[in-house]
């Protein structure tokens, strides 16, 4: 990394912003359309956790923090049992997961993790989350709710959006070149919302009603423990994808920041941005592989660039009409999308099991892969009205004991980071 990468003029790192801002977008926003959150506030909290991040890490490492799509099945599941300000409470504590995390691999070093949180335990965890949520995506597919309740769009009107939708992010993003491979969402959803207002779908009434400077939705969170419970367990898996994003950005910069400015650091400033986003009423947070993909692509290594993505995030917050725009998309583009993206997140469970060669054949990485599995898609509950466990949570307490109470479990060494 040269000298004169961190001393461009400003317009170069205002625009390079702007561009991984724009890498971002797609993921960023689609997340809290889907929990029902407010887009403006997604943007406000990922630019503000951001920023918290560089201040903790010292400015030393280009990511950009936004909407983690490992929450969405607590999120949806939590809001619909205790409303959205209890789980503002279940994020706060998730983040809080991701502080007691950095404090401990401070203390007892990185490796820690892999002991406590191995691949055989975070992968079906990971399934279980992709899987769990096909239905709504299918739902939404079909012009229904995501629970399918009701039908929002009719059938034979939502089908000839979603699939266009579905087909168009699997072409940009197979055969995409240069920056157009890293925004396969954004062409998505400005396929399906063009055939969508063709088919007078669109509604852009509320969208000419609102004004141009607005203030986004915060959210007072409120404690509650039942919705704790949900989030807490979750916050589990993002944190071995926050090591992975660390060390992958690492490798294309050339530097180790697993050492400098540490993990330790990393996982804080995610922590506290996430915990941040809760204060507000935003989505949690997590490092944004599309634009680590975005860096590599530009060789666009200053951090500061960083700073430039989170202040436009910041300000798009609070454009009234770009909120109620992107809350205007249509059902069944977002359920197209979601096909894939959720069904992305099962592969990555089945990438760790892969690339870590976890051997299924053994008595104890079957028991813990199976229970995990079932228990997380089957919907099983554990408890009573009081308390209960059940979905995500459940399985990931139920991996993370079978891990620690079976025997034979002699702990993994992640060689990512002693490579690192």
């Amino acid at each position: 990394m040269s000298q004169t990468e961190f001393n461009d003029p400003l317009w170069r790192q205002g625009i390079s912003g702007a561009q991984m801002l724009f890498v971002a977008f797609g993921a960023l926003v689609l997340m809290p359309l889907i929990t029902g959150m407010d887009p403006n506030v997604a943007l406000f909290t990922a630019g503000i956790g951001t920023l918290l991040f560089q201040l903790v890490t010292k400015r030393q490492v280009p990511v950009f923090l936004a909407s983690s799509f490992a929450f969405i099945a607590p999120i949806l599941a939590a809001k619909g049992e205790f409303g959205l300000p209890a789980v503002m409470g279940g994020i706060i504590a998730a983040g809080l997961v991701y502080i007691l995390l950095s404090v401990v691999v401070k203390l007892r070093g990185p490796s820690f993790i892999d002991r406590l949180l191995p691949p055989v335990v975070i992968a079906p965890v990971i399934i279980s989350i992709g899987l769990a949520l096909s239905p709504v995506a299918v739902n939404m597919a079909m012009g229904k709710a995501g629970d399918g309740s009701v039908e929002l769009v009719p059938y034979q009107t939502a089908m000839p959006i979603s699939m266009p939708a579905l087909i168009t992010t699997v072409l940009v993003a197979v055969l995409g070149r240069g920056i157009f491979r890293l925004v396969p969402i954004l062409a998505g959803i400005a396929v399906g919302c063009s055939i969508a207002a063709l088919l007078g779908v669109i509604d852009s009434s509320a969208v000419s009603q609102a004004a141009w400077i607005a203030m986004p939705n915060f959210i007072a969170p409120e404690l509650h423990w039942g919705a704790i419970l949900y989030m807490v367990p979750v916050a589990l898996a993002p944190a071995i994808e926050h090591i992975g994003g660390v060390v992958a950005i690492g490798n294309v910069t050339g530097k180790n920041f697993v050492k400098k400015p540490g993990l330790h650091r990393t996982l804080l400033g995610d922590g506290l941005a996430t915990s941040a986003a809760g204060l507000f009423g935003g989505p949690p947070n997590t490092t944004y592989a599309e634009v680590t993909g975005a860096v590599m692509l530009t060789k666009s290594y200053n951090p500061k660039i960083m700073t430039w993505a989170a202040v436009f995030a910041i300000a798009l917050a609070f454009i009234g009409k770009f909120g109620v725009a992107l809350q205007s998309i249509p059902v069944p583009v977002m359920g197209g999308i979601l096909c894939l993206l959720f069904g992305s997140i099962a592969v990555v469970g089945l990438n760790t099991l892969i690339r870590h060669q976890v051997d299924l054949s053994e008595a104890r990485n079957l028991i813990i892969v199976s229970v995990t599995l079932v228990f997380g898609i089957g919907g099983m509950v554990i408890g009573g009205q009081e308390f209960a466990l059940s979905g995500i949570s459940l399985c990931a307490i139920s991996a993370l004991l079978l891990n620690l109470l079976l025997p034979g479990g002699a702990g993994w060494r992640n060689r990512d980071l002693e490579d690192a």
